[in-house]
């Protein structure tokens, strides 16, 4: 009975490598390569041929980019959920949904393995493995950067040369790449000595550097309801049409780079650039509306949540219930947040210019310098001796202490 095995398929150097390498060393296998597009895959049948070509038994190309954006990124969106103060989670929120459509294709045409290209050193291997133990931990997981003898993406591209398998990648140009509609990572080379800076002009994908952007601010207006984006610029847009949109502008304005230097799950620190454009607008505007809409309690406490989140998600632990209960808490914070957000964008940095809500906990009689009916200026006086009741307690306690004869 031949092996039949999915392989997480996306076209670049180390799937591109896996199918040969699998035909060689598994002997009778049929390898059915699936290509789950989260925004990354722009020409659907040149990653067909390039698998079919390779080897590959049969292609599946998945479009996955509505899901992501309403099931995954929205998620986040809400409860701004960020990993060690910079990244937004492109990879880590699309690696459990790509792992959870490998397990419905190995489901329907009935395999008995997955296999993926994610390092022994990454977080992709515990993202990938972990959503696959939360659906199907029957199906054999193999990993082979964990067991072949290749060391390096320089030997990659030899093995595909040997076998006369062109892939268009300069070794002088092999950064290790993700994309997709969220964000665009990149890591490798040079990038891997953090006291160096990166030639972003070089580099960089989806934006311009900030100093090349344009010397003359632009607006954006986003509309939000219930936490979630509707609008921009006042038209309705779905989600993918959204971020796309808005990636273009943050793009073009320098917004949303990132250099970072990250804790991963197995321990080690790695070094990568992040290019979250739309990404960072959306944070942003979010953030402002919420700073109108919610309690200073319950957003004291949704930060809390919000960076719990993000390390489960970071961690691969998505479909997990600490993480349904998390997003469950995020929504219910989420149901008065609506309104309209108005942002500056000028060289790499986002302003407010201006935020609105028909729920809006900010009132201008209360808040306002000139006295109104709504505050009585003399309340403060009992508010600030309750408020200081433990210094004053403790206060006359060293007093006494100080007063009695050692």
């Amino acid at each position: 009975m031949n092996e039949k095995i999915v392989l997480a398929y996306s076209g670049g150097l180390d799937t591109t490598v896996i199918i040969p390498w699998l035909k060689e060393n598994r002997k009778n296998c049929e390898i059915v390569a699936c290509c789950v597009d989260v925004g990354q895959c722009s020409d659907p049948g040149a990653i067909e041929e390039r698998a079919m070509k390779t080897g590959a038994d049969k292609v599946y190309i998945v479009n996955a980019r509505d899901e992501f954006a309403t099931d995954f990124i929205y998620p986040l969106l809400k409860a701004n959920a960020v990993y060690e103060g910079k990244y937004l989670l492109g990879t880590a929120a699309a690696r459990p949904l790509i792992a959870k459509k490998l397990v419905d294709i190995a489901g329907a045409v009935a395999a008995t393995a997955i296999c993926h290209g994610a390092t022994g050193k990454g977080n992709d291997q515990v993202r990938f493995e972990l959503t696959i133990k939360a659906f199907a931990p029957w199906l054999k997981i193999i990993a082979p950067w964990r067991i072949w003898d290749i060391q390096s993406r320089d030997e990659e591209m030899e093995y595909l040369e040997k076998r006369g398998i062109e892939l268009n990648v300069k070794k002088t140009e092999s950064y290790s790449r993700d994309e997709n509609l969220w964000h665009l990572s990149h890591e490798g080379l040079e990038l891997e000595d953090p006291s160096i800076e990166p030639n972003y002009r070089g580099l960089l994908r989806l934006s311009v550097p900030p100093e090349d952007a344009p010397d003359v601010p632009e607006y954006v207006d986003i509309d939000f309801e219930k936490g979630i984006p509707l609008r921009i610029n006042k038209k309705p847009a779905s989600p993918v049409e959204l971020i796309e949109e808005l990636n273009m502008i943050g793009g073009r304005n320098g917004i949303g780079i990132a250099d970072m230097v990250e804790n991963r799950i197995v321990g080690m620190k790695s070094r990568g650039i992040y290019e979250t454009p739309g990404g960072s607008i959306l944070y942003a505007a979010h953030n402002e509306l919420e700073n109108l809409c919610l309690d200073g309690r319950t957003a004291s406490f949704k930060a809390v949540v919000g960076q719990k989140l993000g390390e489960l998600v970071y961690a691969g632990e998505w479909f997990t219930p600490l993480r349904e209960a998390l997003s469950a808490f995020i929504d219910k914070t989420q149901e008065s947040v609506t309104g309209s957000v108005r942002l500056k964008l000028y060289k790499g940095n986002i302003t407010p210019a201006g935020r609105v809500s028909p729920y809006s906990l900010y009132n201008r009689e209360i808040s306002s310098f000139t006295t109104g009916d709504l505050y009585n200026h003399k309340d403060a006086e009992g508010f600030i001796s309750l408020m200081g009741l433990p210094m004053t307690v403790r206060a006359w306690m060293k007093k006494n202490h100080e007063k009695e004869p050692e």
